[in-house]
């Protein structure tokens, strides 16, 4: 039974909004449906952000016994923020979300009432986000590579805005390397998980702190952290180049001798063959790379985050 819970933000220049999604969701937290039920706590963690947002969270911890705020050293990104709080957290369930607006905290309602429901972890979907083309045809591939590469059932959407359980969170957290992946922790701990419609606001205030390199990164960790898939698409790639050079240079050979032994050889199919393998052998290269350069970084113990102050209202 849930009796307790943790809501964890990630922030990062959010000093404008973040006062306004604190008290939206202590506004639900005391309605009468939840007031009779439930214990919360409010988990901000800043991430290295370059505005006063740290500011923000100590004025607000000051003001709600319920919220705790954790400052990292620096910027180290959405996924790891959010491990940051889950460990922190000391709710029966979890629920995250962001720190501008758009997922609502009017809303959480719903992820609860499918968790109490049985399921282990539940997802906000959205009919329409209101995110950049860019920005959305990128979390499309993202969400297409995790169902190759992790396995997500097929019509399940993730988000960054979902509600976990106890035990889903303690699986999560056993997870120290660098390159956290929220979906993927999820996914490779339980399968009994579940969509609910939610809507999608506009941000209170700014614009998103994700870039296309971010994003980039973001994909690169679905596509790597939890999944030696890419590597098998790879040798099956390049076995079937060698077979199809291999038949290519046979029919070459025969069409010379028996069909026009006139004919010179092809200068420009040449190249292009020559083009093609050897763009194939350097993108096969970097995803070889990719992996290496990950196993270094844990090797050598790069750290997921480093907290710099943890700060609460009897402090």
């Amino acid at each position: 039974m849930i009796r307790t819970i943790s809501f964890v933000i990630p922030c990062y220049r959010s000093a404008g909004s973040l006062p306004q999604v604190v008290e939206e969701i202590c506004a639900v937290m005391r309605t009468e449906r939840f007031l009779t039920r439930y214990t919360y706590e409010i988990i901000l963690v800043c991430d290295g952000s370059p505005d006063d947002t740290f500011d923000v969270i100590r004025s607000l911890c000051a003001r709600h016994e319920e919220i705790t705020g954790i400052d990292l050293a620096r910027n180290f990104g959405q996924h790891a923020a959010v491990m940051a709080g889950l460990r922190h957290a000391k709710g029966d369930c979890c629920i995250c979300l962001d720190d501008d607006g758009q997922t609502p905290a009017s809303q959480c309602g719903r992820l609860l009432d499918k968790l109490e429901a049985g399921y282990d972890a539940v997802y906000a979907a959205y009919a329409h986000k209101k995110h950049s083309g860019v920005r959305n045809a990128l979390s499309r591939l993202n969400a297409w590579m995790a169902r190759g590469t992790l396995g997500k059932p097929k019509g399940l959407r993730t988000s960054s805005y979902f509600a976990v359980r106890r035990f889903v969170v303690d699986e999560m957290i056993r997870y120290q390397k660098a390159y956290p992946y929220l979906a993927g922790l999820i996914l490779r701990t339980t399968k009994n998980i579940a969509n609910v419609p939610v809507d999608h606001e506009r941000r209170h205030t700014g614009k998103s702190g994700y870039t296309v390199s971010s994003l980039f990164g973001l994909w690169m960790n679905a596509l790597t952290s939890f999944s030696i898939k890419p590597l098998r698409i790879a040798t099956g790639v390049g076995a079937f180049l060698a077979v199809a050079g291999f038949f290519y240079g046979l029919w070459t050979i025969v069409k010379h001798l028996l069909v026009d032994p006139s004919q010179p050889a092809g200068w420009s199919s040449l190249m292009s063959v020559l083009l093609f393998t050897g763009g194939m052998i350097l993108l096969m290269l970097g995803l070889i790379g990719e992996y290496v350069g990950r196993i270094y970084g844990n090797i050598n113990d790069a750290p997921q985050y480093v907290v710099k102050d943890v700060v609460q209202k009897h402090e």
